[in-house]
């Protein structure tokens, strides 16, 4: 399949609020090159302190942020909605984009995609690579293909280190939007008897299957295709949502049917701009805020009826 990717340049400050706008413009297929803490990540994640000459030549002052749109969707109108949203945000920005087709889009984002450790208990790492697993964590192997969702982003990072101090052995887990089902194969990980991810992109769903037999926990996942929770049955003791608010929003309407009455809400995927929104609908749905999160301008909740 045939791709258009579209690169945009934006200042290091502005990533984040860009990232958003970007993420509800197409909801899969996003990476981000953002170079000014290139020293610290290297010691943090790889823990060493020499970097590639070619990594040190980058610009430290602004961030490039890569989208795929498919073929089946106008590109076109996607750039228009980029470029007309950036205006109205004030972010300084230039646009480009080109045709690229699958291998293309894989060896991309693969350079950009390293193995890194998340709270107390996990680590990701793509897998083409070696994880040196010194503290014994749980290692998620992925392969996120064309789907959204690596862990390394600040929405993804909040909804794991929620699912750490919750899952346990007796949850089964709803994840819509699963994208590259990393949260409910890091449910099964963690020791949920059960995890169900949909998405409304085929393709992710596919993803998410093959990254759960990646993991050995294949018969214990389901992952369905569907506009969030449509085709959802039963009750769930723990639901995830990491998407948009809007999104999110939309989702308070209903997602209490699919909860146990003990059941915990996590909501992730919140720029900070909108935080209040979400609270206020939450209250209005009759959530009660158990704890709020926030990671760099990202806000994550977790919810109960």
């Amino acid at each position: 399949m045939n791709w258009t990717e579209i690169k945009m340049s934006v200042p290091t400050e502005k990533t984040d609020e860009a990232a958003a706008i970007a993420n509800m413009a197409v909801p899969y297929g996003i990476y981000i090159e953002d170079y000014s803490d290139l020293e610290q990540g290297a010691m943090e994640i790889a823990h060493v302190d020499l970097i590639d000459e070619e990594l040190i030549s980058k610009n430290r002052n602004r961030s490039i942020i890569h989208l795929y749109v498919s073929e089946c969707d106008n590109a076109k109108e996607k750039l228009a909605y980029l470029k007309e949203m950036f205006t109205l945000s004030g972010i300084d920005f230039t646009i480009e984009d080109e045709i690229v087709d699958d291998s293309d889009w894989n060896e991309n984002w693969k350079k950009y995609f390293k193995a890194f450790e998340i709270g107390e208990k996990l680590a990701v790492c793509p897998s083409w690579e070696k994880y040196h697993n010194k503290d014994d964590r749980i290692v998620i192997n992925l392969d996120p293909g064309a789907a959204f969702g690596t862990g390394s982003h600040a929405t993804t990072y909040l909804c794991l280190n929620e699912l750490e101090n919750i899952v346990n052995q007796d949850s089964n887990v709803l994840d819509i939007g699963t994208g590259s089902g990393i949260l409910a194969v890091a449910s099964l990980l963690l020791g949920a008897k059960s995890a169900l991810g949909v998405d409304i992109d085929a393709q992710s769903v596919k993803t998410a299957k093959e990254n759960a037999l990646r993991n050995s926990v294949g018969e214990k996942a389901e992952f369905i295709h569907g506009d969030l929770a449509e085709k959802v049955t039963g009750k769930y003791n723990i639901v995830c949502a990491n998407i948009i608010a809007d999104i999110i929003i939309r989702l308070f309407d209903n997602v209490k049917d699919f909860m146990t009455d003990d059941g915990y809400l996590i909501v992730s995927g919140i720029i900070d701009l909108r935080a209040n929104d979400v609270e206020k609908s939450a209250n209005e749905h009759g959530f009660k805020i158990i704890k709020k999160v926030v990671r760099e301008e990202w806000t994550a909740y977790v919810l109960k009826k």
